[in-house]
């Protein structure tokens, strides 16, 4: 090799090495539908996610990442960093004949890293609001959309109730009737992958359909669970073994397109699993719909590129707010200042504690038997006050029969009985110390009465005729509102 030919690789090296060195993280983005803390193999032997558990144990698993107690306000904080009840989206879930979405003055996750040059694209759940175009995913900051826009949907039909809710960005997706959607966004995500220029960072959006109602799986995997004697629990054994295999499948390919190595995995759940669906949240207590911890803190874990301390788990205290920041501090961004959201991503990284020490599970009085759906987190204590939602108790999984998951316990509307625990000592919410620690009962309560006044009115509209899909070719479609 002549000098100047050494001279030539040498200066070469110089110039590609940094920039690939320099080179943003890809970043997926994968949410879990309602998936219970007790439903992965990490926590719970008997439950088959083998790819699920690689990334988590390698990676960072967080024991007290909280999200909302409902799909549409976790979907709304994960999106655009601000706690639902000062965005309207507070109030039980969007059903498909509202006129009304997550308002647009927000700027979404992926509207940030666009700024940042990423590619931004989504496959599986939107549930944020339909009713106009520009409500939906390819307007909010997705280059691409495939998926659909409701709440839940038959896994093989793609229908709500009679009518499609399926689409290619913005064309119905007629063609895929048959087939299982975990299948079809796996294997829409490994197409994005193919096709992705690797000049470019990567940002995919992967909110499954698994493992929501209805429940519904292939039959190979229903019989990984021979040993689960109900049926219902059975078969959600084996949409969660689905979701696992999905979550691989998109794995190997990032792997195969030599992305894996630069490549940020988030994981989450969108709420704690509904026990009386056959999820499990144990030995938590409660589920999704409440404001107990098994409605609210969310099995989650990230993996991959700029993570220093890995292979443990993280206690920091984060919120579902906090994922948009995080992300986009993750991409060399630099997080907008008027959100609600903290970015955790120098803490996670680097294993140092939370900067978050306080954070609301949610606010909500749009009807009166919700008036007092209301907690907050300030340091270790957790004040309820009045309605907690259903169910209530500690439910193991149902294994061989089906459980009485309704305890007996009686809310009054407003504030009371108001309840107090320590989190960090009794995680399980066993032992109310309301009489003990009066005096951190009204410091509690008085931040709950600050948050109230940032609180706007839950957008929760009557249903409007004009949603129906029969004007709309037997399709759930925008352009009504």
């Amino acid at each position: 090799m002549t000098m100047d030919m050494e001279k030539f690789i040498l200066v070469f090296l110089s110039i590609v090495v940094p920039c690939a060195a320099t080179q943003p993280p890809n970043i997926v983005f994968i949410v879990a539908d309602d998936l219970g803390w007790y439903d992965v193999g990490f926590r719970n032997p008997h439950m088959k996610t083998p790819n699920i558990d690689k990334l988590a144990t390698e990676g960072i698993i967080f024991e007290s990442a909280y999200v909302q107690p409902y799909c549409t306000p976790s979907r709304t904080a994960f999106m655009s960093g601000m706690f639902p009840f000062k965005v309207g989206m507070q109030h039980k879930v969007l059903n498909d004949d509202q006129a009304v979405c997550v308002p647009l003055n927000y700027t979404f996750l992926p509207q940030e890293l666009k700024k940042l040059g990423y590619a931004t694209h989504m496959v599986g759940k939107w549930h944020l609001g339909f009713c106009k175009w520009e409500c939906t995913p390819t307007y909010r900051g997705f280059d691409t959309f495939f998926g659909y826009y409701s709440t839940a949907e038959d896994y093989f039909k793609h229908t709500l109730g009679a009518y499609l809710d399926y689409r290619d960005n913005k064309v119905p997706a007629w063609d895929y009737r048959g087939e299982y959607s975990a299948y079809t966004f796996a294997q829409k995500a490994i197409d994005i992958i193919n096709q992705h220029n690797v000049s470019q960072p990567l940002f995919m959006y992967l909110p499954y359909q698994n493992v929501h109602a209805p429940i519904e799986v292939p039959e190979k995997y229903y019989n990984m669970y021979p040993n689960v004697l109900n049926e219902g629990r059975r078969t959600f054994s084996g949409m969660v073994s689905a979701l696992d295999e999905a979550v691989g499948n998109v794995t190997n390919a990032l792997k195969e397109k030599g992305l894996f190595e630069n490549t940020l995995i988030l994981f989450t759940t969108d709420n704690g699993g509904p026990v009386e669906v056959y999820a499990s949240n144990w030995p938590l207590r409660g589920g999704k719909h409440t404001i107990w911890e098994g409605g609210t803190r969310g099995t989650s874990f990230m993996y991959g590129a700029g993570l220093k301390k890995t292979k443990t788990t993280y206690n920091g205290m984060m919120h579902a707010v906090d994922w948009k920041p995080t992300l986009v501090s993750a991409a060399g961004g630099t997080p907008e200042i008027s959100i609600d959201g903290i970015s955790h991503w120098e803490s996670i990284r680097n294993g140092n504690p939370s900067s978050r020490v306080e954070f609301i599970y949610n606010l909500d009085n749009f009807e009166p038997a919700m008036e007092g759906h209301a907690a907050i987190r300030v340091g270790d204590y957790k004040l309820i006050l009045g309605y907690p939602g259903a169910p209530d108790g500690w439910h193991k999984p149902m294994n061989k029969t089906k459980d009485d998951i309704y305890d007996s316990m009686i809310y009054l509307e407003g504030d009371f009985p108001a309840r107090l625990f320590n989190i960090r000592s009794d995680p399980t919410e066993h032992y109310n110390l309301v009489t003990e620690k009066p005096e951190i009962v009204d410091q509690l309560m008085a931040r709950i009465q600050d948050y109230r006044k940032q609180m706007v009115p839950a957008l929760y509209p009557p249903p409007d005729p004009a949603s129906s899909p029969k004007n709309f070719g037997n399709v759930w479609s925008p352009g009504w509102c």
